[in-house]
């Protein structure tokens, strides 16, 4: 993995969306993972402008999401479908048909996972796979646990993950219990993984996925068998990082 330190959260924001732009550049057709979450917003919102400068094109792009909560719906403020409509697919030119999101209304989540997992295979796997981090070493909505989740699942969420997401909500009772994440394999089978991540919350956790053992109890900690990750943290989160590791591959 390369890691770079930003100097603040707008030159992490821009630096990632560089590498998703050149992706997207040089194969149009690329398919994205993409994320949700505080961390990326700013990254889609330099990719909206240089769409809207001309110096991009979505049109045969394939958007494949990490996750969902379960029992909300496309059209809830609070479901991860509408914050990437908010935050990036409204304001590009990416087909709706080419969008995937896990559906948190499905009536059968078993068979939802199946069908996302269909989705995944059906696109040949991810080019380009940008993730953010949880406070406890998640990834997408694969909570520390005893094994690494391969493919897409039902996740019963941390109380510390429904902590941290109760900001978003008008109270903690309202924060999902469940929600739908792309395996770690699916994630794992990307031809390049990007993580970013800014904020002192975030340092140990980019500690243990850069420095700790290959363990589940950190999901994150995984991408160190990965050839090809990028990380991205602004001077908080990688706080930990050595200044020898910086811009190299370790």
């Amino acid at each position: 993995m390369k890691i770079y330190i930003a100097d603040d959260y707008s030159s992490l924001s821009r630096r990632a969306a560089n590498i998703i732009s050149a992706q997207v550049i040089t194969k149009p057709d690329s398919v994205l993972g993409l994320a949700t979450g505080s961390s990326p917003i700013g990254t889609y919102k330099q990719l909206i402008d240089w769409y809207n400068k001309g110096d991009l094109d979505f049109a045969e792009v394939t958007s494949i999401n990490l996750d969902e909560y379960v029992g909300l719906g496309k059209e809830d403020e609070q479901s991860y479908a509408y914050f990437m409509a908010k935050n990036l697919f409204d304001h590009i030119n990416i087909k709706k048909d080419n969008i995937n999101i896990p559906n948190g209304l499905a009536d059968n989540i078993e068979r939802e996972c199946e069908r996302y997992n269909y989705v995944i295979r059906g696109n040949h796997g991810i080019d380009l796979q940008l993730l953010g981090i949880g406070e406890n070493g998640h990834v997408g909505f694969n909570e520390p646990g005893e094994a690494f989740e391969k493919e897409t699942h039902e996740v019963m969420l941390t109380e510390s993950t429904i902590q941290a997401n109760s900001r978003l909500f008008k109270s903690i009772d309202e924060v999902p219990r469940k929600a739908i994440s792309m395996g770690i394999k699916a994630i794992m089978q990307a031809k390049h993984i990007l993580l970013i991540a800014n904020g002192p919350k975030k340092a140990d956790a980019i500690r243990e996925t850069v420095y700790g053992p290959v363990t589940p109890q950190v999901p994150a900690s995984i991408l160190q068998l990965h050839n090809h990750v990028t990380i991205i943290c602004d001077k908080e989160a990688g706080k930990y990082i050595k200044e020898t590791d910086l811009g190299r591959e370790i």
